[in-house]
């Protein structure tokens, strides 16, 4: 495949864990699609499994881009056995015609997820430098994941955890 990959400490945990969950973060891209997939333990640590970003070629034709996204998520998907993907809205582009190319990817990335059956969510953004300086520190990386993508899928990843974690921790009746 040719994707572009950021080279992160793995720990592979084997699914025999109970209190634990994993998480699949998608961030779409025209030129990269990042993901990211993190699971938080028992413990509520977080561990990086596998980060990444899958590169796309704007010589392509867009089916071929398209299909190259598919694919690569299909196979992240296979190895880490995510139960949750994540996956960034849309907020804004630079013009109608790149936002209508980031909702495609966006859209492939989504019926990839569903098609392996996984659960899909959205989620928000914030500024490149700041999610990736809070993602290395959560997940005790010895560098700023790269590129910025490769970091927003990550973060998805970790709020969709906090975000189920809470849900959670409320919906446990008061003892």
């Amino acid at each position: 495949m040719n994707s572009a990959t950021l080279h992160l400490p793995t720990v592979i945990v084997r699914r025999c864990y109970t209190a634990g969950m994993r998480v699949l973060g998608i961030d779409c891209g025209g030129e990269y699609t990042g993901y990211g997939v993190v699971e938080q333990g028992g413990d509520a640590a977080l561990v990086c499994l596998a980060a990444g970003a899958v590169r796309l070629n704007r010589r392509d034709p867009l089916a071929v881009r398209l299909l190259r996204v598919n694919q690569e998520l299909r196979a992240v998907i296979q190895q880490y056995q995510p139960e949750v993907a994540a996956i960034e809205d849309v907020f804004h582009a630079a013009n109608a015609k790149a936002a209508l190319k980031l909702g495609e990817v966006r859209g492939v990335a989504m019926l990839t997820a569903a098609a392996c059956g996984l659960a899909v969510v959205g989620y928000g953004r914030a500024e490149k430098a700041q999610v990736q300086e809070m993602v290395m520190r959560l997940l005790r990386l010895p560098q700023r994941p790269k590129p910025a993508d490769v970091a927003d899928a990550l973060a998805i990843a970790i709020c969709h955890l906090h975000t189920a974690s809470t849900l959670a921790a409320t919906a446990k009746p008061a003892g």
